[in-house]
């Protein structure tokens, strides 16, 4: 009896240790390469989301801004809100992320719920930092972002052929209302 508790007892704790690890682990997609250099002073501040590939931590929202600042301990505040047009109502997620390697290189890893990390990397930013591309860890994950509440059609063009030859499927997009 004593044998069977111990077991479990080990096992139990190569369970946490294996769902620890593989929710800090965060990727790139396949081809994709992040932004470097990356300036993240000039990606602070906030941007308006453009498109997504939707989740159930955005469904129904307008209106979504991403507003990033700098913390106390060299990590990135993440400051997500957007109204809930089926609720009415504002919901706002706030978070950190922290880059994977060094500050210079746009791949980052973002948290919302504790040790729970995802990734989220720069995958294409114009020279005066006002239009980005974000891939998440897979195909699954993709935000279009402006400084403004509209992208001019040739970026929009450029993000949207860019995320289809890494294999993403661009017409599942949601465009969100800004007004």
């Amino acid at each position: 009896m004593k044998k069977i508790y111990s077991n479990t007892l080990l096992l139990a704790t190569l369970a946490v240790v294996a769902v620890t690890y593989t929710s800090c682990k965060v990727s790139i997609p396949g081809g994709a390469t992040a932004v470097k250099p990356f300036n993240k002073d000039k990606y602070l501040g906030t941007w308006h989301e453009i498109a997504r590939m939707d989740f159930k931590f955005e469904k129904n929202l307008k209106n979504v801004t991403a507003t990033y600042s700098l913390n106390d301990d060299g990590s990135i505040r993440v400051d997500n809100k957007g109204y809930d047009m089926v609720k009415n109502k504002w919901k706002q997620s706030i978070g950190k992320a922290k880059f994977v390697k060094g500050n210079d290189e746009a791949r980052l890893k973002v948290s919302f719920f504790g040790p729970f990390y995802a990734g989220y990397n720069v995958i294409e930013i114009d020279k005066d930092y006002q239009y980005a591309l974000i891939a998440g860890n897979n195909l699954d994950y993709l935000w279009i972002l402006s400084r403004t509440k509209q992208i001019p059609d040739a970026i929009k063009a450029t993000y949207l052929k860019k995320a289809e030859n890494l294999g993403y499927q661009t017409k599942d997009l949601v465009w969100t209302i800004q007004d």
